[in-house]
């Protein structure tokens, strides 16, 4: 049994417009320096096995405090990058709808089978980003791993390990908190949901099953 502990990045500068980052490198504001350094004393608390983080430049900032926390360096890794949203990245969901609304409304009504034009498919993002957690189970057999990525590619693997269709990602988790944590534990290649979406402030203190 493996415990995972996974986080959105701190906020973004472009988090207030709600702009489709993707895979742009988009700077972390002083709000989201503040979340990073949150986690850091989470961390320092929880004690983490590891820190793997994706290789985008706003997950790897947000995971060092953690890492430098436990006395280690964060394991980067290109897998847990988020999903690409093609024509979608850097624009607002307002923008989007003008420049490609027959589309936009195709990825309402199904975001997996109708993702943004030119961008990655959800489908092979879940299973990256799954393999990619299987991966560090296998590399710390009994113990809790922190994980930081990205919100729309979290969404899609919880669905992927917990049996959900991969469509519904955005009605079944609307939303990820930056820095909030979510935990699962990967067994056997099961997975099970322990903690979803808990804001740092309130977690600084372990969490640990009862």
């Amino acid at each position: 049994m493996t415990r995972l502990v996974l986080v959105r990045h701190g906020e973004t500068e472009w988090h207030a417009e709600n702009r489709y980052a993707g895979t742009s490198d988009v700077a972390l504001t002083p709000r989201g320096l503040e979340q990073a350094k949150l986690l850091g004393a989470w961390a320092e608390a929880a004690r983490p096995d590891a820190v793997w983080c994706s290789d985008l430049g706003r997950a790897r900032i947000t995971a060092e405090p953690s890492a430098k926390a436990i006395g280690a360096d964060p394991v980067v890794d290109a897998r847990l990058r988020e999903l690409h949203f093609g024509r979608g990245e850097g624009l607002t969901r307002d923008e989007m709808a003008r420049a490609f609304p027959d589309a936009l409304r195709a990825f309402h009504a199904d975001p997996v089978a109708g993702h943004l034009p030119g961008g990655e498919d959800p489908a092979a993002a879940a299973r990256r980003f799954a393999a990619c957690l299987h991966d560090i189970a296998g590399r710390h057999p009994g113990g809790r791993v922190l994980v930081v990525a990205h919100s729309t590619v979290l969404r899609l693997a919880l669905c992927r390990l917990l049996g959900l269709p991969l469509k519904d990602y955005r009605r079944r988790f609307p939303s990820l908190g930056n820095c909030a944590l979510t935990e699962i534990r990967l067994r056997d290649g099961d997975a099970a949901l322990l903690e979803f979406n808990t804001a740092i402030e309130g977690s600084l203190v372990p969490w640990s099953l009862q």
